[in-house]
């Protein structure tokens, strides 16, 4: 063989194997609110070789229904983020492919599904949080119930946030379907005419509820109930280095977030794709969540910061909803309480 043959030659085979290894990144969609240390993604890189690109796509709502207008030719390999809330409509068009990860059975049977279509990776849970030393002045008790709220003690004190346009407005909204009904006595109708009766703000999404109309912690407004999380109060700690949280949660009527990933159907980039959904249940990424997203890992053996372990108090039994009601009824439940409230 002379030497451009064998150049050429080993050219092709040096070719051959950089196609065999296969792309080198993969890409990861995911929601407006996804934040998680650079240093960890990092580590996976020099663990596998392997580039995540992070795809932002709205909130859970649009990045689903952006999923869903792409599915034909998929923009990302992995989607994470998609919760209980919308997780039937991306079932139901068939995004994803099923794929077992490497720690699933570290994981509550609770929070998973059935089919290993999708992985979780955190939960929340949405919940009353109140303004201690506000009802203190006012020599108000904190809600034990969701029907205290109607009760006009509690008049022009609550902050909730619109179903349509928020997340954990959507959540509050089924705790209240499931906790009155559709019919009987006193339904989730009735409670709601009641909630806008005793003046409720209703606010467009999270931020403007939490931060401009809630009074506690950061809060700047005036009312001391709100709609948030469990998770706030460490927030609250952590973020205003604080001794002692200025909430405090209410832990009945709570609604349960649960937030999955999933390998898109069409990826043409499986096995990374398959390496990084093991690595979103791997102790070093579910640990770096709490702190940065303020949701808990689903893992069960990743450890809680301290904060969150000192300052967060968790329902008992919090309310869920099976995805396949939710998916069947949302659309007609939010144009009803958007008929009540109007």
């Amino acid at each position: 063989m002379n030497r451009p043959t064998a150049l050429f030659a080993a050219a092709a085979l040096l070719l051959a194997a950089c196609t065999d290894a296969g792309p080198s990144d993969v890409t990861l969609m995911t929601h407006d609110s996804f934040l998680i240390s650079e240093e960890v993604l990092a580590e996976f890189t020099e663990d596998t070789g392997i580039t995540v690109t992070v795809v932002r796509a709205g909130d859970g709502g649009s990045m689903v229904n952006r999923a869903i207008l792409t599915k034909d030719n998929p923009i990302a390999d992995v989607m994470y983020g998609v919760d209980n809330t919308f997780l039937s409509r991306a079932l139901g068009e068939d995004l994803f492919i099923p794929y077992r990860p490497e720690l699933i059975d570290s994981v509550p049977i609770g929070l998973r599904t059935e089919g290993d279509l999708v992985t979780p990776i955190d939960f929340a849970d949405v919940c009353l949080n109140t303004d201690i030393a506000r009802l203190a002045a006012r020599d108000v008790p904190a809600p034990a119930t969701l029907r205290d709220l109607v009760d006009p003690a509690y008049a022009g004190l609550l902050v909730v946030q619109d179903p349509s346009t928020s997340t954990p407005g959507l959540a509050f909204l089924l705790a209240t379907i499931e906790t009155f009904g559709e019919g009987g006595e006193y339904s989730w109708h009735d409670f709601w005419a009641d909630l806008v009766a005793n003046d409720v703000r209703i606010t467009s999404g999270w931020e403007e509820a939490y931060n401009l109309e809630f009074s506690g912690g950061s809060g700047a407004g005036t009312r001391p109930i709100v709609v948030s999380y469990a998770s706030s109060p460490p927030a609250e700690v952590f973020f205003g280095e604080l001794d002692e949280a200025p909430t405090e949660v209410v832990t009945q009527g709570c609604f349960r977030q649960i937030e999955y990933a999933g390998i898109l159907a069409g990826t043409e980039n499986q096995a990374n794709a398959e390496r990084l959904m093991d690595f979103l249940l791997t102790p070093r990424f579910q640990e770096d969540i709490p702190l940065n997203m303020f949701v808990f890992p689903a893992n069960e053996d990743a450890a809680l910061p301290e904060v969150f372990v000192q300052h967060t108090t968790l329902p008992d039994q919090p309310i869920t909803m099976a995805p396949d009601r939710i998916e069947e009824n949302r659309e007609r439940w939010i144009t009803e309480w958007a008929a009540i409230v109007r």
